[in-house]
Formats: structure tokens, sequence, C-alpha cells
């Protein structure tokens, strides 16, 4: 399974000279690693607390990191948009060589296992998802291939990332947020611009269904099956949600 907390959690970790001591950089990983999993399982509503509870360091430890919930939101989100980008731009690949469900099923299969659709930026529920679609929104979503942080690197420096934009509690579960700062509208606008093309190419090609739409594949890799304790059952319950969930995109379904 892909890792590479280092790499996250040097980024996070800024451009000082000398970079963070090695106890730093280890509290670091387990604080983003938390995150990705508290967020993706309890959305973005989530206090701090049971971020460094799960991290095993004291909440002033995370603080010490991310000056604000905010910012540690901004950061696991923006970091996730990224690598589904990257994830779509190879799915693209695939299905412009002529395989183009093969290309959209395998961007659904690898984002929905790695959870990393339940932590998008909040404001990615309400931007249009393709340019010429002016009024349609993808829903808001609710509310963990292995995350990018568990994935591709962050978002920026952890010492002062984010310093604008709108509250944390406007996430999954909470309350509509203030409108995106730039850099963070647009990389949510490339990630729905390139799985727009891939709908595009399925639906073109008569392998997937003609009402389908780019907002229906986002809520499809954002979908999570109830939490079950036995670990087996959980994987079993998730692949059986994601068979019928596809299922559904097909025509003829």
């Amino acid at each position: 399974m892909m890792r590479t907390d280092g790499e996250s959690g040097r980024r996070a970790g800024g451009g000082r000279a000398g970079g963070l001591r090695v106890d730093a950089q280890r509290n670091l990983r387990h604080v983003l690693s938390a995150a990705r999993d508290v967020f993706g399982e309890q959305g973005y509503g989530a206090p701090m607390e049971e971020v460094a509870r799960r991290a095993r360091v004291g909440v002033g430890t995370v603080y010490r990191r991310f000056p604000n919930k905010e910012a540690l939101v901004r950061y696991i989100a923006e970091e996730q948009t990224r690598w589904l980008t990257e994830r779509a731009a190879e799915a693209l690949a695939v299905a412009s060589a002529g395989e183009p469900w093969r290309g959209l099923e395998g961007f659904v299969r690898g984002s929905a296992a790695s959870g990393s659709g339940r932590l998008l930026p909040p404001e990615l529920w309400w931007l249009p998802p393709v340019a010429d679609r002016g009024a349609e929104r993808v829903p808001r979503q609710r509310g963990s291939w292995e995350r990018p942080g568990d994935g591709a690197g962050g978002a920026g420096g952890a010492e002062g990332v984010v310093e604008s934009g709108p509250g944390a509690e406007g996430a999954p579960g909470g309350g509509r947020p203030a409108g995106p700062a730039g850099g963070e509208r647009r990389g949510a606008a490339e990630l729905l611009g390139t799985v727009g093309q891939l709908v595009e190419r399925a639906r073109s090609a008569g392998e997937l269904r003609a009402d389908v739409t780019v907002a229906d594949v986002m809520l499809v890799i954002a979908a999570a099956p109830p939490r079950l304790a036995d670990r087996e059952r959980q994987e079993a319950a998730a692949e059986r949600l994601l068979e019928v969930l596809l299922r559904g995109l097909r025509p003829g379904a």
C-alpha cells in the first residue's frame, strides 16, 4: 500500500533551513495520518482534540504545526485534490488509448478505496463540475489505492499554511462555506474538469449512461458503507457497495 508520509511531513514542515527535528517530523506524520483518518470518518467538523488523540500527541503539538483547525483542513483537502487530479489524469490517458470505461472504472475504484473522495475541499461540492454546465453543482458530501499524504505531498508549509479562506466547520456535515481562495478553487476546477473528460469519453463510447454527470461520479467516490468492527466484513461491504454503484453507471442499468 502506498505511503509517502515522509514526503508529506517534509512539505508540511515548511522551508526552514535544517528542517524539523526527527521527533518533530515523526509527530507531524502522526498528526497528518490521524487527521486523514478522523476527517475521513467524521467529516471536517471533527474536533482537533480527536486528531491529537488518534495521533497520540498533545493538542498543543497539533497547534504548533497548524495555527488553527482551518489550516489543517486546508492542508488535507488540498493534498487530496492534487492526488485525485493526478489519478484522474492517469485514468484519462487510459481512456484516450481506447479504453474509456477501464479508465473511468479504475479511477472510481482507486479513489473510493483510498477514501480521498471524503476528504475533498468543502467548496468543491458547490463548484460547477464542468465549465459549460453553469447551474450544475456537485452535491454536498457526507462526513477514508492509499490516500495521498498517506500519498502525494502537502499543500504548502504547515507553519502558516492557509492564510485565508472559510472556516473548517463548513466542511462535510456542516454548513455551506464561504468562497474558496483562488488556488483552492483552481485545484478543484482542474479535478472536476479532468473527471468531466473521463465521463464524456465513456459516454461517447456508449459505455456510460447518458444521464450520468460528473456530480454522480464524485458522489460514488465519496460514498462509504457503514463502519463495521470486523475488518473483513468492512472490506466486503465496501466492495459490494462499489460494485452496485458502478453497475448503476452502466447503460441499461
